[in-house]
């Protein structure tokens, strides 16, 4: 039997904590040897989104073959957040196992010594002031989790999954962890060198209607050909408007940001397997050239 021992500080955010949790329930539900635990300072740990947390106060004895796993808690900053104490501290220091974080729940890591001479990850709000305090770290940004031997940081709230779920298919198999992902419903299990935010949400960021509207059309359509013509004639604008309100508010022409979303759709399907000509068509191109320039471009 191995543990799964949850340390819980004080304003944790909920889906940091669930998410994980739930993978490893779903693991021990289907036969497979895990017991979470849940250990906290204090018997009644406050959540960010408002429940409290029972958890144990006496932190247990670790072996080698128990994950201990720190989810993040609400952080606009890491420092003053997060008390821990130096006993605390010595515990995560002294366990030889596999450790891992969720968000913000890195600064723990880092604050025991965890992180030096590691690379690590956290969300990407956060990523600049993670690696200002501990600069022996290398902060690997914009990316869903980093793994570093024994030691497993992920981005913010829903990266806990795919952090849990890369641990499963590590220690039990891809098909069990694709078991548990349908068993929670979860679309697919990414790979941690996808990026935290999608081109979806990259360049969402403004308040310009007209272009939000084309956003949606190029999106619900984009293995289609789209000519500047027809996005014209959609929004009851000219050809030359609608270029020029939306690289205002972009950056980008609409073709690019149609090219951007297929190559980020295809680049998911290549790191769950396919080969570059298959998510080439899939996305919409006529074969694996143009996937080739835009991905060598980017």
């Amino acid at each position: 039997m191995s543990r799964v021992v949850f340390l819980l500080v004080p304003g944790l955010h909920l889906l940091d904590l669930a998410g994980p949790a739930q993978v490893f329930a779903s693991a021990a539900d289907l036969g497979l040897p895990y017991e979470l635990v849940y250990v906290s300072e204090q018997a009644l740990v406050p959540s960010a989104q408002g429940p409290a947390l029972h958890a144990g106060t006496r932190l247990p004895e670790l072996s080698t073959e128990d994950l201990l796993l720190v989810p993040g808690w609400r952080a606009p900053r890491l420092a003053t957040t997060g008390p821990l104490s130096a006993a605390t501290l010595d515990w995560l220091r002294a366990h030889r196992g596999t450790i891992a974080s969720v968000c913000a729940g890195a600064d723990a890591l880092g604050r025991a010594g965890l992180l030096d001479g590691r690379r690590c990850t956290t969300h990407h709000e956060l990523q600049d002031e993670l690696a200002r305090r501990y600069p022996a770290a290398t902060v690997v940004r914009d990316v869903l989790y980093v793994v570093d031997g024994r030691v497993v940081t992920s981005a913010g709230i829903a990266s806990g999954i795919d952090l849990a779920l890369h641990l499963v298919a590590t220690w039990h198999g891809p098909a069990v962890a694709a078991k548990i992902a349908r068993t929670m419903v979860v679309y697919a299990r990414r790979n941690g060198d996808e990026h935290q935010a999608s081109a979806l949400l990259r360049h969402r960021s403004h308040i310009n209607d007209t272009v939000h509207h084309i956003q949606d059309v190029i999106e619900s359509r984009v293995t289609d050909r789209l000519s500047l013509a027809e996005l014209a004639r959609i929004t009851g604008c000219s050809e030359r408007t609608v270029t020029r309100l939306f690289g205002r508010a972009t950056g980008m022409t609409p073709l690019r940001y149609q090219q951007a979303l297929r190559v980020e759709r295809a680049e998911h399907l290549i790191g769950q397997g396919a080969t570059v000509e298959s998510a080439a068509r899939a996305v919409g191109f006529e074969d694996g050239r143009m996937l080739r320039r835009l991905r060598a471009r980017t």
